[in-house]
């Protein structure tokens, strides 16, 4: 990977930054120096503006110049260059400079007429080679000052860094990530990049282009549609894309390797007609064929494959007049699997693809589009087309005291919370000295705590660790009583995760409350005989109570969002004890923000479910069988893990609400023990392609979905392996049906499924619900 010092400085200050602290402190961050060049411009070469230019009287490939180099006067220059008669401002060797191949500029006559200095290209000036002929000057370099010496443009006499990267450092593939690493460990800010768009507009896109995705998606796909007239680079693109050795003859092609080395977002540009059909529109058809392959489709031909390649012929070059830019986001795993497995040839973006990418594809388009409107001549339509897809990002909990435990030196977490920000990591407290962190992206390589340790020892610098002497400590031995301590602390997070505030309180309650709410208690002769307080007079026999207390206190505190959850011990009758965890969820479901225009939806059973699951994970729901006054007749269930009830969710009663004087509030108390993990024996899994399938049918209203469930269950279809409902709907034609939409997804072991065997399975599919279920096609 190879960067300049003046790209970086774009993105972070490094003006008070020797190349000698900038060399040490790339190493000291793991981003290992190959080498580091500083370009030395000669002397007495100085910024010259051609004021004449003719051709030599004796000779054809000659021409006559008469250059303005500033107070030296006006200075006759003969040169053989083609492109001198277009230039204006060019580099100019005056008498007596030496060039960096020894070349002393000495007074000259060519074929009889007087030279008095040197028009000279770049790699005269020991810069990258650019193409052929002389090297012209433009404002990218800076202000154009006739007279001033070349070797003051910071942006010519740079400085070109090659770094070794580790495979794990995909983020670093970029000029921002680099930076971005670099202001972390400099204690610098980042500068923000800007784009005022200032590109003539167009219609909205809707009006040429659409984009219909097939499939379950795999990619981020952003597009935009411009016209182009005409398209140009500048001299600071040209000469660092040939530093960086990623200079081509195309000058969109540059453009586009530019954006993409400065963000290290994939960006590739097609040539709009590839997409028009015959109503000449543009239609784009991402299509997902299998895990981490996502075609391209226009015209029914595929013309590319999502962080792989693209075909020659769709590309758009310098000449294209209607440009479809795409911004490309891939996970890198994904990805590599899937070429490994399907042999895809790839092109040369996907090295970036594989090693890890950036996922912000706005970013990327406003870097190209701020290149394009300053450079070329575009017009943009306004709007984008855009395919997204619902990613979780990993979250790290990160403990100060664990991390100086794995380092082997005190770091204060204010420490440890100012490199996690500059990161890139979203943190919220979760205790004392804890944060759990949220890792972006574009870190596709952090995972677990040691990670989270190893990147804080590379900014602290692995010279500033404090040397002590090695300790062993055998940790105790594993039994069941930790891992239910662990599974109890994954719980915990999980909960966090999901927005839940843990709640601690007593394992004493008031038994009235209990009885008032059909909670049993325990007998009279086993109950406290000295309690702590009047009010808490028994063993709780549930948590609610005491999470509906806290929630009226937080009410009172003027919270509008109380999402709590407890995970402690509950008494039967005979003080038998047992574990419980309980979550309750009360008002807004998000903070007032500009997000929400101050008006966030509340809770509702379907938000809360999830954010169960995403605590204890998977399991069913059934009618509720639990009876107590704070269950809601109407919006309950039973949760089943394993076939077996373990606990409850229901709406808060409306009487409960108004006795706690709640807003719309959900429940939800599952036994402990049944959300233990379970050992899971290995299944194969298959190497032929599934297929997905709906059916329709229409059923009785009063027959509930796990009565349908249960036929589908009892199936003996080697094939079928899954089948949940996406659609319920009913209407007054329907009268007392209702029609039920079901997917299945089928699948073989040992071979491509053919029509005849899913036709097969779809149709004993609708037997056993005609028999069973009373069901008809709809």
């Amino acid at each position: 990977m190879r960067v300049t010092r003046s790209w970086l400085n774009e993105f972070v200050s490094l003006a008070d930054i020797s190349n000698e602290k900038l060399y040490e402190t790339l190493n000291a961050i793991g981003l290992e120096v190959g080498s580091l060049k500083q370009i030395e411009l000669p002397s007495g070469v100085l910024v010259g503006k051609i004021l004449a230019c003719e051709k030599h009287p004796d000779a054809d490939k000659l021409n006559v110049c008469t250059i303005d180099v500033g107070s030296g006067g006006a200075r006759q220059i003969v040169c053989g260059a083609a492109n001198v008669v277009n230039a204006e401002y060019v580099a100019v060797a005056t008498i007596g400079a030496v060039l960096p191949n020894g070349l002393e500029i000495k007074p000259a006559t060519l074929r009889g007429v007087e030279s008095e200095g040197m028009v000279c290209s770049s790699t005269e000036l020991g810069l990258p080679q650019m193409g052929d002929g002389i090297m012209m000057l433009d404002t990218s370099i800076g202000k154009l000052e006739v007279g001033r010496e070349l070797n003051t443009y910071k942006r010519l006499a740079d400085t070109i860094i090659e770094l070794e990267l580790t495979a794990n450092r995909g983020d670093c593939l970029s000029i921002h990530g680099v930076a971005r690493d670099l202001s972390v460990a400099l204690e610098l800010d980042m500068k923000p990049f800007e784009y005022k768009k200032k590109e003539k507009v167009l219609l909205g896109i809707a009006r040429e282009a659409e984009i219909h995705a097939q499939g379950e998606m795999d990619a981020d796909l952003h597009y935009k549609l411009t016209t182009a007239e005409h398209i140009s680079t500048s001299l600071l693109v040209e000469l660092r894309l040939a530093m960086v050795e990623a200079r081509s003859n195309d000058r969109l092609a540059n453009l586009l390797a530019y954006a993409t080395h400065t963000t290290g977002v994939i960006l590739r540009a097609y040539d709009g007609v590839v997409f028009r059909n015959e109503n000449n529109k543009i239609v784009v058809r991402p299509t997902s064929k299998t895990k981490g392959v996502v075609e391209i489709v226009g015209n029914n031909e595929v013309l590319s494959v999502v962080g792989v390649s693209q075909k020659k012929e769709t590309l758009a070059d310098e000449t294209s007049k209607e440009l479809l830019l795409e911004a490309s986001y891939i996970h890198p795993h994904t990805v590599v699997e899937a070429v490994a497995d399907a042999s895809l040839q790839t092109d040369d973006l996907y090295y970036k693809v594989s090693r890890g990418s950036n996922p912000d594809l706005v970013f990327g388009l406003s870097v190209l589009a701020s290149l394009l409107n300053t450079l070329s001549d575009i017009a943009c339509y306004e709007g984008s087309l855009t395919v997204e897809v619902a990613r979780e990002h990993e979250t790290v909990v990160v403990n100060a005291k664990e991390i100086s435990s794995i380092i082997g030196m005190q770091i204060e977490i204010g420490k440890i919370v100012t490199i996690l920000q500059k990161m890139g990591c979203s943190l919220s407290a979760v205790g004392q000295d804890v944060v759990a962190a949220r890792i972006p992206a574009f870190r596709h390589d952090i995972k677990h705590i040691q990670d989270i340790a190893e990147e804080i020892v590379r900014i602290i610098g692995i010279n500033n660790i404090t040397a002590k002497p090695f300790v062993f400590t055998e940790k105790p031995r594993l039994n069941d009583t930790t891992e239910h301590y662990r599974f109890k602390k994954v719980l915990k997070n999980r909960a966090v995760g999901v927005s839940f505030y843990e709640n601690v309180s007593y394992v004493f309650t008031q038994r009235e409350m209990l009885e008032c709410y059909g909670f049993p208690a325990v007998k009279a002769e086993l109950d406290l005989v000295n309690p702590i307080v009047e009010e808490l007079n028994t063993l709780r026999s549930t948590i609610l109570i005491n999470l509906l207390s806290a929630a009226k206190r937080n009410v009172s505190y003027t919270k509008k969002s109380i999402p709590l959850f407890e995970i402690g011990a509950v008494f039967g009758s005979k003080r038998e004890q047992k574990e419980v965890i309980t979550l309750l969820f009360s008002g807004q479901l998000e903070k007032e923000s500009l997000k929400n225009a101050g008006k966030p939806k509340m809770i509702d059973f379907i938000t809360f479910v999830q954010k169960l699951s995403a605590v204890i994970g998977t399991f069913d729901l059934l009618p509720c069988t639990h009876h107590n006054g704070l269950i809601h007749p109407y919006q309950s269930a039973d949760i089943i893990i394993d076939n077996k009830v373990c606990g409850f969710v229901s709406k808060l009663h409306p009487s409960a609400q108004e006795s706690f004087d709640l807003p719309v509030t959900f429940i939800a108390e599952v036994d402990f023990e049944a959300c233990l993990p379970k050992h899971i024996n290995a299944k194969p899994i298959s190497n032929f392609q599934g297929v997905y399938k709906d059916l329709s049918v229409v059923i009785n209203k009063d027959l509930g979905y796990h009565e349908v469930a249960k036929v589908l269950n009892g199936l003996a279809l080697p094939t079928l392996k899954e089948c949940f409902p996406i659609d319920i709907y009913g209407d007054e034609k329907l009268g007392e049906r209702k029609s039920l939409t079901i997917r299945c997804f089928i699948q073989s072991m040992d071979k491509t499924l053919e029509e005849g065997d899913i036709e097969f399975v779809m149709s004993s599919i609708m037997s056993s619900l005609q028999k069973e279920c009373n069901a008809a096609l709809r």
